[in-house]
């Protein structure tokens, strides 16, 4: 019984009758003051300044019980007979009515007013916190920056204890993505928990839609359990849809039953409809990055096979036909000069062609670097380069191979650049593997320039380095060199928060 009457709304109320007897009982002694001098009626408009405010504040209920109260007080102290409730004059009585009536009507109106304005800064605020939420979204944001910014701002907006972000999964759990939480309330950003029992999460699976509950109970480990030990005892969840699935929901959890307003699992849908949009963004993102690492593991693929098919096939055709015309040159009479020169002169034309074609093969895919790694490699590349090239390598042991064939193709291609182009006359490249990410830097002291949008092959090393998941930066003033610098992670990344 005493914790029913310790209930804030009781405790609001009684506040609130406390202040506006004090309030009735100075007015009262106003009215004290002014009666010889003011008509009767007019001083009843002074009681009306008390209704005001306890309608704005207290709502219309107590209002229309501080009119009656204003009423009886005023005709006790001030209507004749002095001292009674009984009014004599029709003329009082009309208008104790009349005072009545105005009173109601003019705090009916002044709650609705405040009604008004609150809905109307709740309505502000909501959309500064979509606008907020949107901004995230627009800008690219990981997923996981905004499902922390939706829990946050469902709290804000609602004046919710607890707020939840969560995927559904195909196991019948739901992984928390995202949360926030009122002091002592740790939210388990990760954890998947079982959809099990009554609750929010429970309704919005079965049914698809916005659900309320009132109720919170499920076994040990689940998402009703989790709420319930939190100390929830009103929710409202609204499903996050991605193209036509069912995705996961987001929920606003309150400790205090009425805490939120009806309606509120229908607004919620507005932030979740930003969450789907930025969950559709980042699986489009990663299937573009699928799809143009798949082209260029293909391209690499292709290359690879056309040098093993130059190699096993023309490259040594050609060698054998060279064996056999040394053969045939050598078996030349002597007599025969001109035959045995001119034989000369096509070996030495099918040696040159053979040393031409194992060019191409090695510019189309270096055997060396699939045999023996990416120092090797570059080590060779280094000492084709017709300009002195100062070289250091610090990724000790072999890489994953997309990104071996990648840092070489961008050295490769840096150094055709100087050599060609750029009228260097020296190229430092630097290639470190640091925490998990290989780095690389071509830098020259050649003419500058140098930018994405001329010729081919800068595009093409720009979709080779972000198929990869990498970063690459260009910086070339002119007059002044050169910079390449490539960033290649050397493991997966797979967000787990879009799947």
């Amino acid at each position: 019984m005493a914790r029913r009457w310790m209930r804030p709304g009781i405790v609001r109320w009684l506040s609130g009758l406390l202040a506006s007897v004090l309030m009735v009982a100075a007015v009262s002694g106003l009215v004290a003051l002014l009666n010889p001098h003011v008509p009767a009626l007019y001083l009843l408009v002074l009681y009306v300044l008390v209704v005001l405010p306890v309608a704005i504040v207290w709502g219309t209920g107590l209002a229309a019980v501080i009119s009656v109260l204003s009423a009886a007080v005023y005709g006790y102290f001030f209507l004749p007979p002095i001292h009674s409730f009984w009014v004599a004059d029709w003329r009082s009585v009309v208008a104790l009515g009349v005072f009545l009536v105005t009173a109601v009507v003019v705090g009916e109106l002044a709650a609705r007013l405040r009604r008004a304005a609150q809905a109307a800064a709740r309505l502000s605020e909501e959309q500064a916190a979509l606008r907020r939420v949107a901004t995230l979204v627009a800008r690219g944001a990981p997923p996981s920056d905004v499902f922390s910014a939706v829990a946050q701002e469902l709290a804000k907006v609602f004046g919710a204890s607890i707020t939840a972000v969560l995927r559904y999964e195909d196991d019948g759990t739901a992984t928390v993505v995202g949360g926030w939480g009122e002091p002592g309330v740790q939210i388990p950003v990760g954890a998947r928990l079982k959809v099990a029992g009554e609750g929010v999460a429970v309704l919005v699976l079965q049914t698809g839609v916005a659900a309320r509950a009132e109720r919170f109970d499920g076994p040990l480990g689940s998402v009703a359990r989790f709420f319930q030990e939190a100390g929830v005892t009103t929710g409202s969840g609204s499903p996050i849809v991605v193209e036509g699935r069912l995705w996961g929901l987001a929920v606003a959890g309150s400790r205090n039953g009425g805490a939120l307003p009806a309606g509120t699992e229908h607004r919620i849908a507005d932030f979740t409809e930003l969450a789907a949009t930025a969950i559709a963004n980042a699986e489009t993102q990663a299937q573009l990055m699928e799809s143009r690492a798949r082209i260029v593991a293909t391209a690499d693929q292709t290359r690879r096979r056309i040098e093993r098919d130059l190699h096993d096939g023309a490259q040594q055709r050609l060698v054998s036909l060279a064996l056999q015309l040394r053969v045939a040159q050598a078996a030349v009479p002597p007599e025969l000069g001109e035959l045995g020169a001119e034989l000369e002169r096509v070996t030495a034309g099918l040696t040159s062609t053979l040393d031409e074609l194992r060019e191409y093969a090695r510019g189309i895919h270096p055997a060396l670097l699939t045999e023996r790694g990416l120092g090797p490699a570059l080590k060779t590349l280094a000492r084709r380069c017709p300009i002195p090239v100062d070289l250091d390598v610090r990724a000790k042991g072999r890489l994953p191979e997309q990104v071996e064939v990648g840092a070489y193709y961008v050295v490769s291609e840096a150094l055709t650049n100087a050599a060609k182009h750029a009228s260097a006359s020296k190229v430092a490249v630097c290639v470190e593997a640091v925490t998990g990410i290989l780095c690389v830097s071509v830098r020259d002291d050649g003419c500058g320039g140098a930018d994405f949008t001329r010729g081919t092959g800068l595009v093409g090393l720009k979709d080779r380095v972000e198929a990869l998941g990498g970063r690459i930066s260009l910086h070339s003033p002119r007059g002044a060199g050169t910079t390449l610098r490539v960033e290649l992670p050397l493991t997966g990344a797979d967000d787990p928060l879009t799947r």
